[in-house]
C-alpha cells in the first residue's frame, strides 16, 4: 500500500480520553453504516443517542412550542440581559434532528447568554428536499425581525449551513437584523476531493462519505450559493461571524476556508480549531474538556454578538 493509499484508507483518530469515551457511546447507538439503513431507522438510532446525552435544563428555563411560520420551541432563561434572540437551527444531516434532538444544548446556550433563544423544526429530507429547510427557516427568521428583534443566527453541521445560508439571503433579499452568525462544523459546500475531506475521509462520527450521501437527498443545485455558501462569490457586508470546527471531521476545511474569506471581505470572522474534537462534539461538552472549553468559548461568542 502507497502512502496515497494509506492517507486515504486510515481512520485518524483523537487521543483525549474524554472524546474517546464519547465515540464509544456514540457507536453503540448510532452505527457507523447508519446512512446505509432506511430513514425511520436512522432517525430512531439518532433519537435514542440524543436522548442517552440529555441533561436537566438550567433552574428557572422555560419552553414553548408554538408555530412562527414553522414548529418552534422559544426557551426563556429565569434571567434575560438583552432582547436580541438566538435562533438555533440544529444539526442531522437535513436528514435526523428535531426540537428533541437539541434540547439541552438549545437551553445551555440560552442560559450562558441570557438571551431568549427559538429553535426551529424545520422540515427534513428526503420527504422534503431543498430549499424547503432553508425556507422554513428563513420565514422564522423574517417574523422574528418583523416583531423588531435583532438576530444571531446559530447552527451545527447541516444547521451550520442553514445559519451562513439565511446571512446571505437576508443580505441579498435586503433584511436587516442578524447581528451576527455562530457556525458549528458546517458544511459549506467543499469539493469533497480536496484537504480535510481527504485527511479525515474515515474520521470517526462522520465520514466523507456520509456528507456524499447528505447532500444527495437534500438534492439542492449543484450551484446555489445558498445551499453551498462556499460557493458565494461575494461575501461582503454579512454579519460577523465566529465558526468553530473539529480537528478530526471532513467538515473541518469548510469553516476554515470560509471564515478566511470572509476575512478578505472585510467581514469579522473569528476561526477555532478544536484540536481533539471529532464532529457533533457538542453533546460531549459535559464529559470532554476539549468540548467543555469549546462549548464555553462558542457561547462567549453569541453573548458578545447578542450584545
Amino acid at each position: 500500500m502507497d502512502a496515497m493509499e494509506t492517507s486515504e484508507t486510515h481512520s485518524p483518530m483523537p487521543s483525549e480520553p474524554g472524546i474517546l469515551e464519547f465515540l464509544d457511546i456514540c457507536d453503540s447507538f448510532y452505527r457507523a453504516d447508519a446512512v446505509d439503513a432506511l430513514i425511520a431507522q436512522q432517525r430512531a438510532w439518532y433519537d435514542a443517542l440524543c436522548a442517552r446525552f440529555d441533561r436537566p435544563l438550567p433552574e428557572g428555563m422555560v419552553f414553548q412550542d408554538e408555530v412562527l411560520f414553522a414548529p418552534i420551541r422559544r426557551y426563556r432563561p429565569a434571567r434575560t440581559t438583552t432582547e436580541t434572540v438566538l435562533l438555533y437551527l440544529h444539526g442531522g444531516g437535513f436528514v435526523v434532528g428535531s426540537l428533541e434532538s437539541h434540547h439541552a444544548i438549545c437551553a445551555e446556550i440560552a442560559e450562558f447568554a441570557q438571551a431568549e433563544l427559538v429553535s426551529v423544526d424545520y422540515r427534513l429530507a428526503p420527504e422534503h428536499v431543498w430549499p424547503a429547510q432553508t425556507d422554513d427557516c428563513y420565514g422564522v427568521l423574517k417574523q422574528l425581525i418583523g416583531q423588531g428583534r435583532k438576530v444571531v443566527v446559530i447552527g451545527d453541521s447541516a444547521g451550520g449551513n442553514l445559519a451562513a445560508g439565511l446571512a446571505l439571503r437576508a443580505r441579498d433579499e435586503k433584511l436587516s437584523g442578524i447581528v451576527g452568525q455562530a457556525l458549528i462544523y458546517p458544511a459549506l459546500g467543499g469539493d469533497l476531493v480536496s484537504g480535510s475531506y481527504r485527511e479525515m475521509a474515515n474520521a470517526p462520527g462522520l465520514t466523507t462519505a456520509d456528507v456524499a450521501y447528505y447532500r444527495a437527498v437534500l438534492k439542492a443545485p449543484d450551484d446555489e450559493p445558498v445551499a453551498h455558501p462556499l460557493l458565494s462569490r461575494d461575501l461582503s457586508d454579512l454579519p460577523p461571524a465566529y465558526i468553530t470546527v473539529a480537528h478530526f471531521d471532513p467538515l473541518r476545511d469548510d469553516g476554515k476556508l470560509y471564515a478566511e474569506r470572509l476575512s478578505q471581505s472585510g467581514v469579522a470572522a473569528t476561526f477555532r480549531d478544536e484540536p481533539q474534537m471529532v464532529h457533533a462534539w457538542l453533546r460531549a461538552r459535559h464529559m470532554s474538556e476539549g468540548a467543555q472549553d469549546g462549548f464555553k468559548a462558542l457561547c462567549e461568542a453569541i453573548t458578545r454578538f447578542a450584545g
